[in-house]
């Protein structure tokens, strides 16, 4: 097969050459096989360098950010965030913002107390109440952090330091 896009690197152009068989085989390739070889053409082209080249290219020749954008099918930022800066801080970017998605997104459910919100519904009052009498030394609470760096408010209302007195009117 002619190359007819010389500027892919040679491993985008491999994925593309084999989704490429799929199309012209007498039979329609099994799922998997076609889940796969999609797949391989988008890992090889969210890694292609030639378009960052090209990004760099066109700022050169005077385009701006926001037709780069558009040309990309991206927001501004987006763009920016991805082909922005230098070669150093593109890939400190791209290497944190994989260190964020690989983080849980859920609340652990191995954590001490209850949450603000479980308190204030086990307390029948808001979670406004909660932080208030956490605030006046009537309600036990702590802030744990994990590992992570993730932080979470825990209350501990069965260790109520004293019990609020109703106030009655003068």
């Amino acid at each position: 097969m002619v190359r007819t896009m010389p500027y892919l690197s040679a491993a985008t152009h491999a994925a593309l050459t084999q989704l490429a068989k799929g199309e012209v085989a007498d039979e329609l390739p099994d799922p998997l096989t076609r889940v796969s070889d999609i797949r391989m053409l988008t890992v090889a082209l969210e890694a292609e360098q030639s378009m960052l080249v090209a990004v760099r290219e066109a700022l050169t020749a005077g385009s701006t950010w926001t037709e780069i954008a558009e040309a990309a099918g991206l927001g501004l930022a987006a763009a920016k965030w991805r082909w922005q800066g230098t070669d150093d801080e593109i890939s400190a970017r791209h290497e944190a913002g994989r260190k964020r998605s690989a983080r849980p997104s859920s609340v652990p459910t191995d954590l001490p107390g209850m949450s603000v919100a479980d308190a204030a519904k086990a307390l029948g009052v808001s979670v406004q109440a909660v932080y208030l009498r956490v605030t006046r030394g009537q309600l036990r609470a702590e802030t744990v952090t994990l590992d992570d760096g993730r932080s979470y408010k825990r209350v501990f209302p069965d260790l109520e330091v004293r019990p609020l007195r109703k106030r009655v009117g003068r």
